[in-house]
């Protein structure tokens, strides 16, 4: 019997795929490797790879790095990288490797920047910087100023000329390459200072020919073949206060013996002469005189650069001749508190960056004068009351003696039959409509303080006004005073000029910001009764003119004898007054001329 067997064959089949090529390359792909930029190692592979297979890299046969990505970093390159770099891919227990590369890795060559001429140049001057990178070629410089790129100053070019014309081209400079084939820079030089001086007018400037001993030295301004300027047997010469004139090229050469034998010329060197900056003085207000209790305000302008770039240097002569001098700010107040602040002023500017200064200001005059001063200090007041008046000289009036001009006419000193003196106070201890008038203080030399006008009335009502001249700008409060109270329990009307310009529940007004247009005669009325008349004078803050001083008195007396018919008695008072003749009666006639027309 025979029996069959059947058998199942399986099949597969084996595919044999070539070995793949590690291929590694290197980015940037340079032969030089400098510290601190950044590489990357690639590893392409050249036929079919497994998904699971992974990088392998290493560094002189060690291994260094694995993972599934074909790149490897370094970031940043240092010397420690320096070495061979291999690279495979791996899996179950296949590798392939590729042949080693070198890389080396060395540090960036630095640039170093020098300057000719060196040290201390002047305006005109022109200053060269040379980038010198020792290594490789093919470089752009580039410089900076102050840590700030220059934008215009990237070139191929190792070589900067600055021409100094000006402060702003000093300071710190320095310089990089960077290679043009790739984006490499080389590491920056150190920085290099360029120091500037100006030369301003009232300078010294020395120039100094180097030459042996023996010689004689001829210098040239401009041209060469022009005849020397100045000889000199020293090898220096000095320009003593120059000026912007003075400007332009210099050169020298040395001659000796007989016939001369000369040198060469020299190099020129270009001086550059700039004027000063101006100082101007000015007064805030702007009063050529002040008086016992007032202040000013004295302005150091510089006409060059902010305030913030100065410090000020005073200067002030006083009458006797001795001077002073003194720091502060561009502003110096000066509170009149006696006769040591009359003399003459002036200022200048002293750079804070370069120590130059400017000019001298003008010259500046300012007396100070002793005040009349009343208390109360009002010009109104009521009749039976005290009245104190004193020469103001910090308490000191010797010398001076108090004056008033009253309907009785001009009388000198604190006269018995109107007052009593106690130290230097003259006190009217029961005061009269006869005590009213004008008083002012004068010294045994012809000097006058300011005036003040009083009026003394028997009514019930007065106006409360300063004394003094109020200044433009300044707050002015005027009230209505009752003789036995102030005036509140009623409505005040106030008027000026004649008409009527405020009612107050108060008593009083203020006028916030005095103007020129605010000047005038003041009066208040309460309960249909009115007060006298006050003139009230504004000071402008500006030019001054003398006989603004002395409003107060041209005013109110004119008026005041212009409506009893006495104008020459006035006439009379003023000549007295200035102890002048006829120009002060011509002035003053037409003054009561004028006024006669307005009030009859």
């Amino acid at each position: 019997m025979t029996q069959t067997v059947s058998v199942n064959r399986a099949s597969w089949g084996l595919t044999i795929s070539t070995r793949p090529v590690a291929v590694l390359t290197l980015q940037p792909n340079w032969t030089q490797i400098f510290r601190g930029v950044t590489l990357t190692l690639r590893c392409a592979m050249k036929g079919k790879v497994v998904n699971d297979w992974k990088y392998i890299w290493y560094k002189k046969g060690i291994s260094v790095y694995l993972n599934t990505k074909s790149k490897y970093t370094i970031r940043p390159a240092n010397k420690s990288h320096t070495g061979s770099y291999t690279c495979g891919i791996g899996g179950r227990a296949s590798q392939w490797r590729r042949e080693p590369t070198w890389q080396d890795s060395k540090a960036l060559p630095k640039a170093s920047v020098s300057v000719s001429p060196h040290g201390l140049l002047y305006s005109g001057e022109t200053v060269t910087l040379q980038c010198d990178i020792s290594e490789y070629t093919d470089w752009t410089y580039r410089w900076y100023q102050n840590n700030q790129p220059l934008p215009t100053q990237t070139s191929k070019t190792v070589r900067y000329i600055i021409p100094i014309i000006k402060t702003g081209q000093t300071g710190l400079y320095r310089c990089e390459g960077m290679r043009t084939e790739r984006p490499q820079r080389s590491q920056p030089s150190n920085d290099l200072s360029i120091n500037q001086k100006d030369i301003l007018t009232g300078d010294s400037v020395t120039l100094t020919c180097t030459e042996s001993s023996g010689w004689r030295f001829y210098w040239y301004r401009h041209r060469q073949d022009s005849e020397p300027v100045a000889t000199t047997s020293g090898s220096s010469y000095t320009l003593s206060q120059v000026s912007v004139s003075d400007g332009g090229q210099y050169r020298c050469r040395a001659g000796r013996g007989d016939p001369v034998y000369y040198t060469q010329y020299s190099e020129p060197v270009h001086i550059q002469v700039t004027g000063r900056p101006a100082a101007v003085l000015t007064f805030q207000p702007n009063w050529p005189q002040i008086f016992m209790g007032e202040s000013v305000t004295m302005i150091c302008n510089i006409q060059e650069g902010d305030v913030t770039d100065w410090t000020y240097a005073w200067h002030k002569t006083y009458d006797d001749g001795s001077n002073t001098d003194f720091m502060n700010t561009e502003k110096h107040q000066i509170n009149a508190t006696d006769l040591s602040v009359s003399g003459d002023y002036r200022c200048l500017g002293r750079n804070r960056h370069n120590q130059h200064d400017s000019t001298w200001s003008n010259r500046v005059r300012l007396t100070s004068s002793v005040s009349v001063r009343i208390s109360p200090n009002r010009n109104q007041h009521f009749t039976s009351k005290s009245l104190s008046l004193i020469c103001d000289l910090k308490g000191n009036s010797t010398g001076w003696r108090l004056m008033r001009y009253t309907e009785t006419g001009v009388e000198s000193g604190c006269s018995p039959h109107w007052g009593s003196i106690t130290g230097s106070t003259c006190t009217i201890t029961s005061t009269d409509t006869g005590d009213s008038g004008v008083y002012w203080c004068e010294s045994g030399s012809g000097q006058y303080s300011n005036a003040v006008n009083i009026t003394v009335s028997d009514g019930d009502v007065i106006l409360e006004s300063p004394a003094h001249l109020v200044t433009e700008g300044d707050s002015l409060t005027l009230r209505c005073k009752c003789r036995n109270q102030r005036c509140t329990n009623s409505k005040v009307d106030f008027y000026k000029d004649g008409v009527l310009i405020r009612n107050e529940t108060t008593g009083e007004m203020t006028i916030s910001a005095v103007m020129k247009s605010d000047e005038g005669f003041y009066k208040c009325k309460s309960d249909q009764i009115e007060s006298p008349e006050s003139w009230v004078t504004v000071r402008v803050v500006g030019p001054v003119v003398a006989a603004v001083l002395l409003t107060i008195i041209l005013v109110l007396l004119c008026r005041h004898n212009i409506r009893k018919g006495e104008p020459f008695t006035f006439a009379i008072f003023m000549r007295q007054l200035f102890k002048t003749e006829m120009s002060c009666m011509l002035q003053c006639s037409m003054f009561i001329v004028k006024l006669r027309g307005k009030y009859n």
